[in-house]
């Protein structure tokens, strides 16, 4: 399992909104027909560790089925945890049961993948992006209909169009009303779980400066899902690569774009198209080859070292240390050692 080695990082409280240490979450799998027992645990999430800092943007990218999104449940607290802990706003809530967490949802939304499954087909729009507010006893009937009306002309809807159903609209429209929702309670936080993927190139575009134009309003957190380095490039503040469980580089977004250090990372970046032949031709040789191995049985050592071309002795027995240098940028790679 990854260990954080900085020590000058600063604790849970000192100017984080979100923080995550060491969390895990493994699913068991079930075996032996009628008499059902574990046979084993498929290790989704693994000693992952990161922070989210007030009004900024950390995005956590990766292939299909690395772990992005259930990391993202289970700061949600939607997934239970296997082991670590979750601080949100200086407080400790790993452990806090649906009564606790009840003010902390207030404060931590989401914005989900498919717009046309995320909103309830026979609420109209209205009372859809009221119903946080109704769920949170949040005031009266006329004053929650004001706030339907602002929060839709905040995201870029017609407040008359409060009436209609969600069929009515598009796939970006409907988008813009599941942020409108999230928006219902002012929160703090707003997960955004692969949020533009669903929706076209130009309307991707558009939802993502919606977002940004929101962040710099309200003073929003966002964590980031996503599979598309394009949006995560065109969002991010800070970036947490992931693979098969695991963080193998955090960064600052230009660094990590200008300077990627993991062969994955540089793997995965070189694997995105461009428009320019000579960097099409310059990223051949760092092509991510290959599929994942299953995350039910990963392979000893680091994770990636099956499909790594850079691979030496120790990657194939023994887990890298993610290695901070600063308070953002890290990598998890034997070609980069802790400093004595």
């Amino acid at each position: 399992m990854e260990s954080a080695l900085n020590l000058e990082r600063p604790g849970p409280g000192d100017g984080d909104l979100l923080r995550v240490e060491d969390l895990s979450v493994h699913f068991p799998v079930m075996g032996g027909g009628l008499l059902p027992r574990r046979i084993g645990s498929v290790q989704a999430v693994d000693g992952v560790s990161f922070s989210i800092r007030r009004g900024e943007t950390f995005s956590i990218v990766g292939e299909s089925g690395c772990g992005k999104s259930t990391t993202a449940m289970a700061v949600l607290r939607m997934q239970p945890v296997t082991s670590g802990r979750i601080w949100f706003d200086g407080e400790d809530i790993t452990t806090w049961g649906p009564d606790a967490m009840r003010p902390v949802r207030r404060r931590i939304q989401t914005v989900f993948q498919d717009p046309y499954a995320s909103l309830n087909p026979r609420m109209k729009v209205g009372a859809i992006i009221a119903e946080p507010l109704e769920v949170h006893r949040v005031g009266d009937s006329d004053a929650r209909r004001r706030r339907t009306a602002d929060l839709m002309k905040l995201v870029g809807l017609l407040p008359d169009m409060a009436e209609r159903y969600p069929h009515e609209f598009s796939g970006g429209q409907r988008q813009r009303i599941s942020i409108a929702r999230a928006l219902a309670l002012e929160p703090d936080l707003v997960v955004c779980d692969e949020a533009v993927s669903a929706l076209d190139v130009s309307i991707q575009a558009q939802i993502l400066n919606l977002l940004m134009e929101l962040q710099e309003r309200l003073g929003l957190a966002y964590l980031f899902i996503s599979h598309d380095l394009s949006v995560v490039r065109h969002i991010s503040d800070r970036i947490a690569v992931m693979y098969l469980g695991r963080i193998v580089e955090t960064g600052r977004r230009d660094e990590l774009f200008s300077s990627p250090r993991h062969p994955y990372t540089q793997a995965l970046l070189a694997s995105a198209p461009s428009a320019d032949p000579a960097l099409e031709a310059s990223r051949s040789a760092v092509a991510l080859a290959g599929e994942p191995p299953s995350p039910r049985n990963p392979p000893a050592g680091c994770r990636f070292h099956p499909r790594c071309q850079a691979a030496f002795g120790p990657c194939s027995s023994r887990s890298p240390e993610l290695v901070f240098e600063g308070d953002s940028a890290a990598v998890a790679c034997h070609l980069f050692p802790p400093k004595a």
